[in-house]
């Protein structure tokens, strides 16, 4: 397990684990290949949907999934429980810094973000895998369902049409895969506004990104405005308008 650097400690797995649970990672010969990390506060009502999808994952790749509790006073840390996971508690400071806090407890070579109310079809890690390593990725993202009204639609029509084009793909936070070297190199999730585009663009500044187009997870619209996608979306579009429309 990971040291934090002189942070004060924070419960992990040891403390959030069910007996099963502790036997089944202790019986483990090596690492995960794929660390899932699902930041959440007061995310009940949604995280049993996305753990659910996780769990349902058809693929032989070993992975685990971390929940990273940010402070919640309703009950997603008694949900997450009742799932095979790690739980871990961060600071309510954001949900850069609780993707962050996830990926120091993570032990696998990739990491997989996907936010409590994301949901992933069982192909999911199988393809993802494939893919970056078919086209030799540091980071992906891919195609996404965004449930909610018009204003959710027209989001998901220009993630999936747009965001793929750009000169440097913008990674939406709720769905991004990554490889624990590259998220290391670049320092994480900044802490500012929009952290997903700035990560993103950070990445491949250094790093091959691109999108799966045959993978598609299905999110919910109802944070679309308070996440860093829509402060940024036409300022990067416009800026790579050449390769997007021409």
């Amino acid at each position: 397990m990971r040291a934090d650097g002189g942070d004060e400690p924070e419960r992990t797995d040891a403390d959030d684990r069910t007996d099963g649970q502790r036997a089944r990672h202790a019986d483990r010969s090596s690492r995960p290949l794929v660390s899932f990390v699902v930041p959440a506060r007061n995310e009940a009502e949604y995280i049993r949907g996305a753990l659910s999808s996780i769990e349902a994952l058809d693929t032989a790749y070993d992975y685990e999934v971390i929940v990273v509790d940010g402070d919640s006073s309703d009950t997603t840390r008694d949900v997450a429980r009742e799932y095979d996971v790690t739980v871990v508690s961060a600071p309510a400071d954001g949900i850069a810094a609780g993707r962050n806090r996830g990926a120091r407890q993570a032990e696998g070579e990739w990491l997989a973000f996907v936010d409590a109310d994301t949901e992933v079809r069982a192909s999911y890690l199988t393809r993802m895998l494939g893919f970056v390593e078919a086209e030799g990725l540091a980071a992906a993202s891919s195609r996404c369902r965004v449930t909610g009204p018009l204003r959710a639609k027209c989001m998901e029509a220009t993630i999936n049409y747009a965001f793929p084009r750009l000169e440097r793909p913008v990674l939406p936070g709720f769905n991004t895969f990554v490889h624990r070297n590259a998220f290391e190199a670049v320092g994480g999730f900044p802490p500012v506004a929009n952290e997903d585009t700035a990560f993103s663009r950070a990445l491949a500044r250094s790093f091959p990104t691109g999108y799966c187009p045959r993978v598609l997870v299905e999110t919910s619209g109802r944070r679309i405005a308070a996440t860093g996608l829509t402060g940024t979306l036409w300022h990067y579009v416009r800026l790579d308008v050449g390769r997007v429309f021409g």
